[in-house]
């Protein structure tokens, strides 16, 4: 089935509503490609590899969580920027991308999936009266132990986690956010949740965790964005009848 861009756009606004959400980058179609779009690529950043693999399947777009254009970034268009760019335009491929907007969605966000694939049950915003908040808060029912939870991780994401435990043996409240979000582990701790899951440390997060007694688990900023961008692939795909391919370029970090 052949669909336009701009029909393809409209179905990413309704859905993840951008407008709704302050953010670091230009949400939606940042790279204007062919009109008509039959298939589409999926990945968790734009890079230069993803671009590749996006070309040599003859992909008319690409759809991704990390874009371009990012705030106090350098404006000008060199160097590896200049080249994937460069890429994109001459073989009319479309970018589309979705930072925070992808995040939070409640269905097919990033926070969204990872609790599903976890079992996390009653979720609800970390952040009181904020419906756009970025950390969620929730519960495994019975609990999990700790060890258990690293185990989970490992299997579900395909990477083993970094883990500071705490004194509890048994984790019945968990707060996460998917990628770069060690900086909520303070509130997670404030509100006595059990353990808090991110995808990155910062050294000050591991003295928090020990100091606050909350467990700890950075998981990865790849592995804990990977499944928001495959989620809303597989909704394009059912809802426009196009096809759509996840790639998934290795990234360890």
């Amino acid at each position: 089935m052949l669909v336009s861009n701009i029909q393809l756009l409209e179905l990413l606004n309704s859905l993840l509503k951008p407008e709704m959400v302050r953010d670091y980058c230009p949400n939606g179609l940042q790279i204007e490609g062919k009109r008509k779009v039959t298939k589409l690529v999926t990945g968790v950043t734009a890079s230069q590899a993803l671009i590749d693999q996006a070309i040599s399947i003859n992909a008319d777009a690409i759809l991704v969580h990390h874009g371009y254009f990012w705030k106090n970034e350098s404006p000008c268009i060199t160097g590896m920027k200049r080249k994937r760019i460069h890429t994109l335009l001459q073989h009319n491929i479309n970018l589309y991308a979705y930072h925070l907007p992808l995040d939070i969605h409640s269905s097919l966000g990033n926070n969204a999936q990872l609790a599903k694939l976890l079992g996390i049950v009653d979720i609800a915003p970390l952040e009181k009266n904020n419906p756009q908040s970025v950390v969620m808060e929730g519960r495994f029912e019975g609990g999990i132990h700790p060890t258990r939870l690293t185990e989970l991780l490992s299997n579900v994401l395909i990477k083993t986690p970094l883990h500071e435990p705490a004194r509890k043996t048994k984790i019945e409240t968990v707060a996460w956010c998917t990628g770069g979000g060690q900086g909520y582990i303070d509130l997670a701790a404030e509100r006595g949740i059990d353990a808090y899951i991110t995808g990155e440390v910062s050294e000050q997060t591991i003295h928090t965790a020990r100091e606050m007694d909350i467990h700890f688990y950075a998981a990865g900023h790849h592995a804990t964005e990977r499944y928001g961008v495959k989620a809303l692939g597989e909704y394009i795909q059912q809802k426009l009848e196009i096809e759509v391919v996840f790639v998934d370029i290795d990234n360890p970090a």
